[in-house]
């Protein structure tokens, strides 16, 4: 992560709140949001945005942020609510419940993306956040790991759909369960390719 990439104004804004989401794209499961304070203390080497880092790197970077960041919290927004009210809100609202999760009240949050949520503090939106401010990239890490544990234990539930191996991502494989198996309760009725199989 390049420092100098993180303006001095951040600096001296007190608690700064890193914030992503993971699983827009998916057409099931839940969007996952984390925020992430992190202990400039307690500096973890490595924090990079997620898609670029391995899985068994995602996952030990994960636990070190778990155990030196001064605060994080997860948020989510469910099917029913992607459906209801779009992925873009429901990602936005999957944030605002991960900050309102936070045990520490951040004086700003730096949002990767070009949305930010409606928050109690000053909010910041940060195109590729993910690539450029440590404690967004902390977030997009646990986020990923979270969300992937869950879609893992999601294939037990939800057997022949690869769940465990594209993690609800419209794989051609994916695609290919869907004609076969149907439709199931953790698919996104709103997206595309499930909506026109129910049609049919």
């Amino acid at each position: 992560m390049n420092d100098e990439l993180e303006p001095d104004h951040w600096q001296s804004a007190g608690f700064i709140a890193g914030i992503d989401e993971v699983g827009r794209g998916p057409l099931a499961g839940p969007v996952v949001a984390a925020a992430v304070i992190l202990d400039p203390q307690r500096p973890i080497e490595g924090l990079r945005d997620s898609k670029k880092l391995t899985e068994r790197r995602r996952e030990i970077l994960a636990r070190q942020i778990r155990e030196n960041a001064l605060a994080w919290a997860l948020g989510r927004a469910e099917v029913e609510e992607i459906d209801r009210i779009n992925i873009l809100q429901a990602s936005l609202l999957a944030m605002q419940r991960a900050v309102a999760g936070l045990g520490q009240k951040p004086d700003l949050a730096l949002v990767d993306g070009n949305r930010c949520p409606q928050l109690d503090c000053r909010a910041e939106a940060i195109v590729r956040g993910d690539s450029k401010v440590a404690a967004i990239s902390a977030a997009s890490i646990i986020a990923k790991v979270a969300r992937d544990h869950e879609m893992i234990e999601l294939d037990a539930e939800y057997p022949g759909y690869g769940l465990a191996r594209h993690k609800g991502y419209p794989s051609k494989h994916h695609l290919e369960a869907l004609q076969r198996l149907g439709v199931t309760q953790i698919h996104r009725r709103s997206y595309a390719p499930v909506r026109r199989l129910l049609e049919a």
